[in-house]
C-alpha cells in the first residue's frame, strides 16, 4: 500500500450566500415574467388597436358608399 492517503473534498457552507443567490435569481425570474406580462398585454391591445381602426375604416367606407354623390 504505497498509496495510502485519504483525499478529502472541503464543501464550505454558506448559507447566506446561497440564499442571496437564491433570492438574486428568484428577483431576475419574477422580473423576465413581469416582461412576458407586459409584453402579452401590449401585443393584445395593439392588435385591438389595429382591428378597432381597420373595422373603422370599413364601416366608413360602406357607409360612404350608400352615399349618392
Amino acid at each position: 500500500m504505497l498509496n495510502n492517503r485519504q483525499d478529502y473534498v472541503i464543501q464550505t457552507s454558506d448559507p447566506k450566500g446561497d440564499e442571496g443567490f437564491g433570492k438574486g435569481l428568484g428577483v431576475v425570474i419574477c422580473f423576465v415574467f413581469a416582461l412576458g406580462v407586459i409584453q402579452i398585454a401590449y401585443e393584445t391591445v395593439a392588435g385591438w388597436c389595429q382591428s378597432i381602426a381597420q373595422w373603422g375604416g370599413e364601416t366608413a367606407a360602406v357607409i360612404a358608399s350608400y352615399w349618392p354623390f
